[in-house]
């Protein structure tokens, strides 16, 4: 293995898309992770190229929800009760988050990175010839009950206020275009703006080769633990230690003990559990991705099936999965089709999404340009991951991403 100068510490989508940008930039890049490439949240993710998604997934009326939270072990948005001890600091933080002013700039910042998202993608996915895995055909937000539609029209003005792209759809229009969908559809609104991959682990797959074609090298390893010296950065592994000039974190929910350990900061990371049920019998029954608004789910066409994804369960990084939130998302799908969806052969899975109080990611560079880091981008990893890596890139060069101020580290 050749000296790297630059170790990149995740092999999830944000890591392997700033590898890449890196190695195309003349880098010698290490990329360290003690899974294969792609085989966490970037595994499951739901696949949904979600641009249109600039609000974060907490308002005020989380404070009502609260007990519905602790409460209902299947509930779209669920607190483990043993892990309220742990969450509560951070949740407080969300809160004040919430405040009008943060408020503003969290989906200010949101956006940024959002409307960067689609022509990163394209122009990245182009680089490799695999522009078809990204399938730009939009996607769609339904309703079932007369009295959402308030709602609706409330969220498609905050979103029309936020330049997002968005169309009322009728009830007949949606059966039109996506005719498998019930009678119970009343309308909804569509996003042309945005898309879904076929399939997400494959868009890994496909980086990680191209990767490896520009020098890159990867190297299953535990990170344990790190330093800043004057020579650059050194690293000590579950083996021997590795060194270089510089260091990307991006290992996702696991980021915060090795950004501590260099910058000396202490990020307030938590993780958003997600879970998806991917049904193997079910190709034909969805043009693009579909959420409900109601019931609070998303389901998108993929290769392999249908995948339904969506629900937020905080518990941490050590308790064991509740695989049955995840065969709620099938028991949700009933009475959206005009046939129920076949839930033979399906898999189950949960993933970590890795989530900051404010709803925006870490992007920055530290400890004189030695330590760069990426990550927090909740549920927006794979939607942001290449415009990511471009940022990632100019902050290597020594330069200056657009805009960084509502991202960086000293904001903790």
């Amino acid at each position: 293995m050749s000296d790297p100068d630059i170790i990149v510490v995740g092999a999830g989508i944000i890591g392997v898309a700033c590898a890449l940008q890196l190695a195309r930039q003349g880098r010698q890049v290490l990329v360290v992770d003690p899974q294969e490439p792609g085989m966490g949240a970037s595994y499951g993710n739901a696949g949904h190229l979600a641009t249109e998604q600039v609000f974060p997934i907490a308002d005020l009326s989380i404070l009502k929800r609260l007990p519905g939270m602790l409460l209902d072990p299947m509930g779209p948005l669920r607190l483990d009760w043993k892990y309220l001890p742990h969450a509560l600091p951070w949740f407080v933080r969300l809160l004040l988050n919430l405040r009008p002013a943060n408020y503003q700039r969290t989906v200010a910042g949101i956006r940024a990175l959002n409307e960067g998202s689609l022509g990163a993608w394209q122009r990245l996915l182009h680089s490799i010839g695999r522009s078809e895995l990204l399938r730009e055909d939009g996607s769609l937000l339904v309703f079932e009950r007369a009295d959402s539609r308030e709602a609706l029209n409330a969220l498609q003005q905050r979103m029309q206020q936020q330049q997002v792209p968005v169309a009322f759809w009728s009830g007949d229009a949606i059966r039109g275009a996506v005719p498998q969908l019930s009678d119970n559809i009343q309308g909804g609104l569509f996003f042309p703006g945005t898309g879904h991959f076929l399939d997400p682990y494959h868009v890994v797959c496909e980086l990680v080769r191209a990767a490896r074609a520009s020098g890159v090298q990867f190297l299953k390893r535990q990170v344990l633990d790190g330093r800043v010296d004057a020579q650059g950065i050194s690293l000590s592994t579950d083996q021997e230690p590795l060194s270089a000039r510089q260091v990307l974190i991006a290992c996702g929910a696991h980021s915060a003990k090795l950004t501590a350990a260099l910058t000396g900061k202490k990020v307030p990371l938590d993780t958003e559990r997600g879970y998806h049920l991917m049904l193997p019998n079910e190709h034909h029954r969805l043009p693009f991705a579909v959420t409900s608004l109601e019931r609070k789910f998303i389901m998108t066409p993929m290769t392999d099936g249908l995948r339904l994804a969506g629900t937020v369960e905080f518990a941490g990084l050590d308790r064991p999965a509740n695989m049955e939130r995840a065969w709620q998302l099938h028991r949700l799908s009933k009475g959206l089709f005009r046939e129920d969806l076949s839930a033979e052969g399906a898999t189950p899975w949960m993933g970590f999404r890795p989530s900051l109080p404010d709803s925006l990611p870490v992007i920055d560079r530290v400890c004189d340009g030695k330590v760069l880091l990426a990550f927090g981008h909740q549920h927006l990893g794979l939607t942001q991951a290449a415009v990511t890596a471009e940022w990632v890139g100019e902050l290597a060069r020594g330069g200056q991403a657009p805009s960084l101020a509502p991202y960086r580290l000293d904001r903790f």
